[in-house]
């Protein structure tokens, strides 16, 4: 199961000529700083499994409530980013951030694989729908080298609120409205599962990655400077 009931889910590539900044970047200041904000308890990153996942990375950070990712101490890091944190964005490519409520989580833990989707809900279907995914993911979870489902809901208007850390970014695309998050012990492990998500009309286009854990960074003091 997830850590809370709130999510924040970012995907984006990374230009070449950055890689090495992200990489040092993430590891030392952004992972530790967001997890430190109250309320945030663990980061994950990943990284596509193969060349038709895109963009590469997915990171997400679990949150012990949507009311967390909507306050004043995620807020003020997002409008008071640091010089680091500037330059290492300046080289993301097709960022998609989603803030989200963790509608559904079952499982019995973390994999070492995910797989993503994003995919939309029309408003007039959300009622029928939803429960009909989350029951798929509840049986998913307990099949062969699964260990995780999860359906995250984003909130569009907070997920595209501008902020000082997002002014003037062209990276940044629209955040997605509904997520599927399948966590395995391989990247193999999900076939089952997608089979029975694709029976849904709303899952048959979503966009699908396939990822491999690269990092954790579980609760831990940070004070910026």
């Amino acid at each position: 199961m997830l850590a809370g009931e709130g999510a924040v889910a970012i995907w984006n590539d990374i230009a070449e000529a950055g890689r090495a900044e992200f990489y040092a970047w993430h590891l030392q200041e952004h992972m530790p700083e967001r997890v430190g904000i109250p309320g945030f308890v663990r980061g994950r990153r990943y990284r596509a499994a193969d060349s038709a996942t895109q963009p590469e990375f997915f990171t997400l950070y679990e949150t012990t409530s949507f009311q967390v990712i909507q306050g004043t101490d995620y807020l003020s890091r997002l409008n008071e980013p640091s010089d680091w944190t500037r330059t290492a964005t300046s080289h993301f490519l097709f960022t998609t951030r989603s803030l989200t409520r963790v509608v559904a989580s079952h499982g019995v833990g973390s994999g070492g694989a995910m797989l993503t989707l994003r995919f939309d809900i029309a408003d007039e279907s959300v009622r029928a729908s939803v429960p009909q995914i989350t029951s798929v993911l509840e049986r998913a979870a307990r099949w062969p080298r699964i260990s995780g489902a999860h359906l995250l809901a984003a909130d569009a208007s907070v997920s595209g609120k501008p902020t000082a850390e997002s002014k003037d970014r062209k990276d940044i695309l629209a955040p997605a409205r509904w997520v599927v998050l399948l966590e395995g012990c391989d990247v193999d492990a999900f076939g089952t599962a997608l089979v029975a998500l694709h029976e849904f009309a709303e899952l048959r286009d979503a966009a699908q990655g396939r990822y491999l854990h690269e990092y954790t960074r579980l609760k831990t003091a940070w004070q910026v400077g």
